[in-house]
């Protein structure tokens, strides 16, 4: 019963702030702008971990690095932990390799959950408010998933079908190959 609580508040506290820094990376990669009420938040969140590590981890063609491998690092502990908590046996080098490849698949879920979120709430806004302050913000995080879709597929009844389409897709790349590696490696251990 402890171990469940235990587990409970390792998932929600460490998964709410590597979420954090999942936006603040892809904030920053598909250029969302900064004066929206999200950056500031997330930057005040996550620069006592952040400032540090790009001291040591330089950025690369624009990419914050630094951002991405911490949430890479913490998924990895919080899985590491999660697995000892439950009574894993002890690590070895393969059984660490796995660990290193089912963070970097728990970083692509969570990555695709806040894509899907990021279409659905774009989407209620534009029915609800269009000019919200947020909207701006989703627009930039969308706008590279819904691009090539938004060319191809014409309206319907004045209606963009998109971001349906996008979450279909993202969907099934839950459902197939990521369930399907995730299930393969938690065989591995």
């Amino acid at each position: 019963m402890l171990n469940q609580g235990i587990l409970f508040l390792l998932d929600t506290v460490f998964g709410l702030f590597i979420i954090a820094l999942l936006l603040r990376f892809y904030l920053q990669l598909f250029r969302a702008p900064y004066r929206n009420p999200l950056s500031p938040f997330l930057i005040s969140l996550t620069d006592f971990l952040v400032r540090p590590a790009r001291r040591v981890i330089p950025g690369l063609w624009g990419l914050d690095l630094a951002t991405f491998l911490l949430a890479w690092a913490i998924e990895f502990l919080v899985l590491a932990a999660t697995l000892w908590i439950s009574g894993m046996p002890p690590y070895t080098p393969i059984s660490l390799a796995v660990l290193v490849l089912l963070s970097a698949i728990g970083l692509l879920k969570q990555s695709i959950h806040i894509f899907m979120l990021v279409l659905i709430v774009q989407t209620v806004l534009s029915w609800v408010n269009p000019y919200s302050p947020v909207s701006e913000v989703l627009n930039s995080l969308s706008r590279p998933f819904l691009i090539f879709f938004r060319r191809r597929i014409p309206l319907v009844g004045n209606v963009d079908l998109s971001p349906l389409i996008v979450l279909i897709i993202f969907q099934l790349i839950l459902t197939v190959p990521v369930a399907w590696l995730d299930s393969m490696l938690y065989g591995l251990l």
